[in-house]
């Protein structure tokens, strides 16, 4: 088994290689390439994929014609699992977030009871469920490959904050300013990213180092809301971001200040929500003649010419100073 896993991490770096070797030193030339679309089987559904793992496997949500919200694996041979529906789930909600290389599942289900969400890991066809202690609501959104995870969750104070766990070890914290923080994705350098809320109720996308500093807003030119979903170890990040006229596009975020935007061909809302070490990226978009959302997978290439944009170069956050913001939860994470 030893033997095994070895070989398949040895073909994981392979493969990697030219890939990480594009993206060094940012390049002038990267852009977003669609590959495929994708649907969850059955009719009517909404198919959300959520992120994507090294070895190409895809988590997600779909919503179906009942309005009833199910969570979903797209292995890399193109086959979905059945529905991900977690035992407690009394709302018609349980949502796929994140997966590793090991197949290990997060993500959240609803309490429709209390109203309040509560996150799970899903593995080898059996649920756990976990909360932050001390608090009443849990998204678990993102994950690595060593298991160390990351979310959202309401703590004692009140105020919606991000938390990452490293070994079993939480770490809650909120960006400066934000009136609710959540936490993403983390990557194998224990970089996280995510967005949150400020006093004005307008999103702006962040990334916390290892080291513990924030950066943000992230938030390109014309955008009036933007969100970060995922990076990947390069820290490259996915995400969207909507403009003054109501559309949304599709985000890839190159640091310090490079955004590229993808839109796929005749929407008016794109959103990119997970990308893998080797620039493979799952998001969706929005069918508007019949309301239902299809997945679509991406790729970073390279490209004769510079395809990003201006966008505002997010700057180190001061600790947070004076009284804690008002309260401003986020029930349910956008995705």
């Amino acid at each position: 088994m030893k033997i095994k896993n070895s070989i398949v991490c040895c073909l994981i770096a392979l493969l990697a290689l030219p890939v990480l070797g594009a993206f060094a030193g940012a390049p002038a030339g990267l852009s977003v390439r669609l590959v495929s679309t994708f649907d969850y089987p059955g009719s009517g559904n909404s198919t959300e994929p959520q992120k994507i793992s090294d070895l190409r496997d895809i988590v997600g949500t779909y919503l179906d014609s009942s309005l009833v919200t199910r969570g979903f694996i797209r292995f890399r041979n193109g086959n979905f699992s059945a529905p991900l529906v977690d035992p407690n789930d009394t709302g018609g909600v349980t949502q796929g977030r994140g997966v590793n290389n090991s197949r290990l599942v997060c993500g959240d289900y609803l309490d429709a009871a209390t109203g309040n969400f509560h996150g799970f890991f899903f593995s080898r066809s059996r649920f756990h469920n976990f909360d932050v202690p001390g608090s009443t609501f849990t998204v678990i959104l993102g994950l690595n490959n060593a298991g160390d995870f990351c979310g959202s969750d309401i703590p004692g104070s009140g105020v919606q904050s991000a938390f990452f766990s490293l070994g079993g070890v939480i770490t809650e914290f909120t960006v400066p300013q934000a009136t609710a923080s959540l936490a993403y994705q983390i990557n194998s350098s224990n970089q996280v990213c995510g967005y949150y809320l400020d006093g004005s109720s307008v999103l702006h996308g962040y990334f916390r180092d290892s080291d513990g500093t924030i950066h943000g807003p992230i938030d390109p030119a014309g955008s009036t809301g933007t969100i970060i979903f995922g990076n990947n170890d390069s820290n490259l990040m996915v995400g969207r971001y909507t403009d003054s006229g109501g559309l949304t596009h599709g985000l890839l975020f190159i640091p310090p200040n490079r955004y590229i935007t993808y839109d796929y061909p005749g929407t008016t809302f794109t959103s990119l929500n997970g990308i893998n070490a080797q620039g493979e990226i799952v998001g969706r978009y929005l069918d508007t003649s019949t309301g239902i959302e299809h997945g679509i997978i991406a790729r970073v290439v390279a490209s004769a010419a510079d395809q990003s944009t201006p966008g505002v170069t997010p700057q180190k956050q001061l600790p947070q100073a004076g009284p804690v913001p008002s309260r401003s939860q986020v029930e349910e994470p956008a995705f």
